[in-house]
């Protein structure tokens, strides 16, 4: 007899317990639940970070892209670098969630030293990072397990310069100035006006000086952005990433919004 009131009323399960040998308070239950063993995706980016900005210039390729990840809306981690050197001649930026883009960051290291240790003096470029990029996001999105991500791929290889996109679902596009986040509604036009057609004269510092700016517009505009950004550039010498740098801001002109302060009108 099974002396266990708690299996009173349906078969006793032989398979775990044949001879009645756990405590009532531990005994295995019959029921399952069906969601227990599933697999489970992320349904949604739980730690973010915002704008990534792009634009060729004459001598390559440059990048920016601030320092906070935000969990939610709450401005959680402010030293965060969103900018990643593949080898020594590709720049890899990214948006929206920063595990998936820690996993990015493995799996491109890791692409890196296996093409190393085979010794045959080549080295992935820009354009075999990229197209390995979309493959990987579009086979997680494949899977109904996509990696959360926008990302811009940049880089200098037998002088040809290389700037690309490609997002969580494996869509990719190339173009002379590239935005991700809101900065692709705000920055964009700006980089474009300032850029495009330019873009074999435009010299380092004053690539440089556009991109500040536009840092500085979605630091006014975009409440997940923060005051504390990064700048890499690509050339033929390799990838350099500067120190995370304060962002010059004047408040003086919320004074003439309508809406602002203790105006009523």
């Amino acid at each position: 007899m099974d002396h266990f009131p708690t299996n009173w009323g349906r078969p006793r399960n032989d398979l775990y317990d044949a001879y009645n040998t756990f405590p009532l308070h531990i005994r295995p239950s019959n029921k399952t639940d069906t969601f227990a063993d599933g697999v489970q995706h992320t349904q949604q980016p739980i730690v973010t970070g915002t704008s990534v900005l792009a634009v060729k210039y004459k001598d390559g390729i440059m990048m920016a892209a601030d320092n906070l990840a935000s969990y939610g809306s709450l401005a959680r981690f402010k030293d965060i670098q969103r900018l990643h050197a593949v080898g020594s001649s590709t720049l890899v930026g990214a948006s929206g969630d920063m595990s998936d883009f820690q996993y990015l960051q493995s799996q491109l290291d890791a692409l890196i030293t296996s093409e190393f240790t085979h010794g045959d003096s080549h080295e992935l470029g820009p354009e075999e990072v990229h197209e390995y990029l979309s493959r990987l996001m579009y086979a997680r999105r494949s899977k109904m397990n996509p990696l959360w991500n926008a990302l811009l791929v940049g880089g200098v290889k037998d002088g040809k310069r290389f700037l690309s996109y490609v997002d969580l679902l494996g869509t990719t596009y190339s173009a002379a100035t590239i935005a991700t986040g809101f900065g692709a509604y705000i920055a964009l036009p700006l980089l474009r006006n300032a850029v495009e057609g330019r873009e074999d004269q435009l010299t380092e510092d004053a690539a440089r000086h556009i991109l500040q700016d536009c840092m500085r517009v979605l630091y006014y505009r975009d409440a997940r952005s923060l005051n504390k950004y990064q700048i890499a550039t690509v050339t033929a010498t390799g990838v350099t990433i500067s120190d995370a740098k304060p962002l010059d801001t004047n408040w003086a002109f919320a004074e003439g919004i309508r809406g602002y302060g203790a105006q009523t009108q």
